[in-house]
């Protein structure tokens, strides 16, 4: 018995250790681990308390739980706030998720681009990147001074606020406005 509680103390430690010295990044409130995936991470930062919600309400968790890798860019409440009143709370209904659905995976590109991937795809194309969304749509990605910007297929505007939160599954950047699909 001695042992085994000896054992698992030492994993404890151990397992303890290795949070400790995680590369961290904050994220409304909280620290967004690496080891963990994004809907593990997404869940504790009160910034993104709106887009938990859409998530679960398109059926999407277990999706953004799976192996990916994805690189998801993550409206805030505030951005979510942008839109028209009511627009969120109509989204969230059952009747409406394919809708909703439709514009989460356009904030979901497969494979994990962190900023410097994006960065370099931007620079070869001459300043300006196509990136091709789980939705199946596209977002134009360009620097503006060091400021990564999106724009959707409907010319609206999302800047990267919080760029390169490495997740178990891939990676999140935090933008300040929702992208839109056509």
């Amino acid at each position: 018995m001695k042992k085994i509680v000896l054992v698992l103390a030492t994993a404890f430690i151990s397992l303890s250790s290795f949070a400790q010295n995680e590369k961290t990044v904050m994220v409304g409130g909280a620290a967004m681990y690496p080891s963990k995936n994004i809907i593990a991470n997404a869940v504790n930062s009160k910034d993104h308390t709106t887009l938990v919600a859409a998530v679960k309400a398109a059926d999407l968790v277990e999706t953004l739980q799976g192996t990916g890798p994805f690189t998801v860019f993550a409206p805030t409440n505030s951005a979510f706030d942008k839109l028209p009143m009511g627009t969120v709370e109509t989204l969230v209904k059952p009747e409406n998720k394919a809708t909703l659905t439709k514009i989460l995976t356009y904030h979901v590109v497969a494979g994990k681009l962190n900023a410097s991937d994006i960065a370099a795809k931007i620079k070869a194309g001459n300043g300006m990147a196509t990136l091709v969304t789980v939705e199946g749509g596209t977002l134009k990605a360009m620097m503006k001074g060091k400021k990564l910007v999106l724009t959707d297929e409907k010319g609206g505007m999302s800047t990267v606020t919080i760029a390169d939160v490495n997740q178990s599954n891939g990676v999140i950047h935090v933008i300040d406005t929702l992208v839109m699909p056509k």
